[in-house]
Formats: C-alpha cells, sequence, structure tokens
C-alpha cells in the first residue's frame, strides 16, 4: 500500500497513494467536567494503561486562537502568539498561576513564531505576510523591536532562525519559501511551489530545507546564498502536509498530514526507506522525535496525543498490486469486461491486503486486523490468509494514545526537561510532564503544585 523508492536517476521519492485505506471514525470525544486535574489525559484506547501525560498547568486568557507556543528553556515560561493579534511571555507566579510578564500588540493576526533562546531572539510572522524580529531581556519583562521582513505577500506558515547563517527561513500561503539576511534584511532568495507552502524544516549543517505543502508534496532543497536547487521530491500523503519534524542525528524525516497519517522518510538511509504510521482519528497537526528514546510524539487536531515506539525493526507497507481480478479466486472485477463475457459472472469491487498489498475481491478479505508492526494500530482490511498469520503478539500496540481534551493545532517540546505546550482553537494553552511515556530526564522546571 504504501513503499517509498528513490531511484538514483530520478529527482522523485514516490509512495503508492493511500486512497481507500480505512480510516478511523467518529468525532473528537466531548471533554468531560475539568476539575479532575489528574484525569486529563485519559486514553484513547480501550486498553488500560499504567501511564499516561500528567497536565501541569494551564493558560488562558487569550481571545482568539493560539497559533504558536514555546516553552522557555530553563524557566517556568511559555511565549505565545495568537490571532487576537498579541505576543506574550507568561511567567510562573509564586501563586502558581501564569501572568503575562510581556503583552505586545501586533498590526496583523499571527500565525507562526520562531524563538531562539540562546540569543533570545524571537521571529513572529502574520497573517499580512510579514515577519517582525523581537529581542528579549534577560528578566523576560521586556521586548524591544529589532526589524521587520517583507518576507510573503500573505499568511507566513512556518519560520526558522539559522544563527551561524544569519538566515530567517519562512514558508507561506503565497506558495513560496523565502529566506532573508538577518543582518542587512534583505530578500536572498525565494522558490515557489504550485500550492501553499504549509509547514517547513531546516538541516542547518547542509543547508536543506524541507518544504511540505498543500497538495501533500514535501520537496527537498538546497538554499544558497541567492538561489536553490531541487533535490527530491516526496510523494505519499494523501492530504495535505500539516506538519514536519527533521531529525539530523539520524537523518530521519517525519512528516503528518491531514489523511491522519504519519510517514517516516529514511532520507540517510538512501533506499527510499519509509515507514507508515496509522492511529490518529483526525489530521495530524504537530510531530517530535525524541532521538535519545527513539520515540515519536505527534498531537492531532481531534486532541489526541500518540507515543509511538520507533526503536523496533518495523515492516514496510507493501506496495498496492494491480490487476484485472482477484488474486486469490480469480473472479473478474467489474472493469474487466472480457473476463465477465467469457465466464457470464457479474465483477466484482477491488480491495487491497494492507499486509500483502495483494488486490482482493470483497469475499477474499473479510477480516479486519490491527497489525502495529506495519504502523497499522487501529483494524484494517487484510485477506483471509494473511489474518490466519498474524498471530496475537503481532497484534501488540507498538504506540500509546492519549487524550488532550482540547482542539490541538500547534504543540512544542522541552526534550530535555520532558515537558510539552499544547495549544488550539480553543484559546487554552497546556503544559504536560510527558516523562511517564517518554522517560526523558525528570521535568525539573515545572511542577503541578
Amino acid at each position: 500500500m504504501l513503499y517509498g523508492r528513490l531511484a538514483p536517476d530520478t529527482t522523485s521519492w514516490r509512495c503508492a497513494p493511500l486512497h481507500g485505506t480505512a480510516r478511523p471514525g467518529g468525532a473528537a470525544r466531548a471533554p468531560s467536567a475539568e476539575g479532575r486535574r489528574a484525569n486529563m489525559a485519559a486514553e484513547i484506547h480501550s486498553r488500560p494503561q499504567s501511564s499516561r501525560p500528567v497536565l501541569l498547568s494551564k493558560v488562558e486568557g487569550h481571545q482568539d486562537v493560539v497559533s504558536a507556543a514555546l516553552l522557555i528553556p530553563k524557566e517556568d515560561g511559555v511565549i505565545t502568539a495568537s490571532e487576537d493579534r498579541t505576543i506574550r511571555v507568561w511567567l510562573k507566579r509564586d501563586s502558581g498561576q501564569y501572568w503575562p510578564s510581556i503583552y505586545h500588540t501586533m498590526s496583523s493576526p499571527c500565525s507562526a513564531m520562531a524563538y531562539h533562546h540562546d540569543s533570545r531572539r524571537i521571529f513572529v510572522g502574520q497573517d499580512n505576510g510579514a515577519i517582525m524580529e523581537f529581542h528579549i531581556s534577560e528578566d523576560f519583562n521586556k521586548m524591544n523591536f529589532v526589524k521587520t521582513y517583507p518576507a510573503h505577500q500573505n499568511r507566513v506558515s512556518a519560520i526558522t532562525f539559522c544563527l551561524t547563517s544569519e538566515w530567517v527561513i519562512s514558508t507561506g500561503h503565497d506558495k513560496c519559501v523565502s529566506w532573508m539576511c538577518t543582518r542587512s534584511g534583505s530578500m536572498l532568495g525565494r522558490h515557489y511551489f504550485t500550492s501553499w507552502a504549509s509547514c517547513l524544516q531546516y538541516d542547518h549543517e547542509t543547508r536543506y530545507a524541507f518544504v511540505g505543502d498543500y497538495s501533500g508534496q514535501i520537496t527537498l532543497l538546497k538554499l544558497e546564498q541567492n538561489t536553490c536547487s531541487i533535490i527530491t521530491t516526496l510523494k505519499g500523503h494523501e492530504g495535505s502536509i500539516t506538519s514536519l519534524w527533521w531529525d539530523p542525528v539520524q537523518r530521519l524525516l517525519f512528516s503528518g498530514a491531514s489523511d491522519h497519517s504519519i510517514i517516516m522518510w529514511d532520507i540517510g538511509g538512501r533506499k527510499g526507506r519509509t515507514l507508515l504510521l496509522q492511529g490518529h482519528h483526525d489530521k495530524v497537526q504537530a510531530i517530535c522525535y525524541i532521538q535519545l528514546t527513539r520515540q515519536l510524539v505527534s498531537c492531532s487536531a481531534d486532541g489526541g496525543i500518540a507515543v509511538w515506539n520507533m526503536d523496533i525493526s518495523r515492516e514496510e507497507a507493501p506496495q498496492w498490486l494491480e490487476s484485472d481480478s482477484c488474486q486469490k479466486c480469480e473472479q473478474p472485477f467489474f472493469w474487466n469486461i472480457k473476463q465477465m463475457w467469457d465466464t457470464k459472472t457479474l465483477g466484482l469491487r477491488q480491495h487491497h491486503c494492507r499486509k500483502c498489498g495483494q488486490a482482493v475481491c470483497g469475499k477474499c478479505s473479510t477480516k479486519r486486523s490491527s497489525y502495529p508492526i506495519m504502523g497499522f494500530e487501529f483494524q484494517v482490511r487484510v485477506c483471509d490468509s494473511c489474518f490466519e498469520s498474524i498471530k496475537d503478539e503481532d497484534r501488540t500496540s507498538l504506540a500509546t494514545f492519549h487524550e488532550g481534551k482540547h482542539n490541538i493545532s500547534h504543540m512544542s517540546m522541552d526534550i530535555s526537561r520532558g515537558l510539552m505546550v499544547t495549544c488550539g482553537s480553543d484559546r487554552i494553552v497546556k503544559i504536560w510532564d510527558m516523562t511517564p511515556v517518554v522517560g526523558c530526564s525528570l521535568a525539573t522546571g515545572f511542577s503541578s503544585r
């Protein structure tokens, strides 16, 4: 069903389309009473789980959607950017509540944000296409304006800052990626796509930029001082790319999309290896790979929080095979007019087994099964023979699923402390201790008291 291959003589890395894959149905669960803080992360899965994320704090007060929220390293603080046109720095007071030490109003709704802690520089993308740079004081009580970058003609969707080259790189709904010099404020280069550029990751060492767009394609660019070149394109998602994460150590790229799926692209392996992860009930809004523990954390729009075990040998999902007749019983499919006429039978609808990839009819694929080693955490269609080959231990989940109980549109992590911050359309920012489920170091910077 999904199988990536990067041919040595091509610049396009394609995966078989995800059409026809089973989708977990149903709407997001309605939030329960907020009074029981210990139950804020109830699992989606029915099987009991001993560990779950712990909600430490909630930050409220925004008047519109919170577009981005970032934890301040080594501080009890959060920086937020919102559609209500405000940039706020929230510090935890002695009372345990978060109050804004900085409250700055922008000229346009804030759509994206990047923060560089060592230099305390913050870059804020806006709905009007501009990016504004600020410098935050050491005590996080003052923010000084530095300059404005005319980066885009439409909404800014993602920003990253590279200190070594002094570049600010961004994507936008004007269908382009741009990179500008932070010393001079001048535009260095632009590259245009056929659809909105939605997300961005950047490798500081090689100057490779990964850009996901609304067509479902990921483009790998090599950025130069005044130009760029296309290295390859990655195609495998059925919906728009909503999130990207690049691990420069293992050279793995993770992509989340509106088709509810995640794909791991083994860039460093140079063999086109891809792994499919399906378990979310809604579009995947944010992902973060923890290289130390080999775990992937992902969040979806319905509030789902998943932690995937990537420290095992997973199997690639097979390519979907094409056939004019069922590859099990040899009955013709409905477009095979000749065989239908010769055998005097009605044509059947074509399906595909998710385990072997063969084209089968409904009668030969009556079974459903999860198969986590191939990324299928929920039950999908398999042919009857593959169903018999799947053992009970093969159905053991390789991910844990939890409920954030709010609509998540953005997530970021402080991996060194095992902390995560989520925000969304409900205007609420939540700070989580993820150490019970990711096994990182203790979250010493935050406490639930």
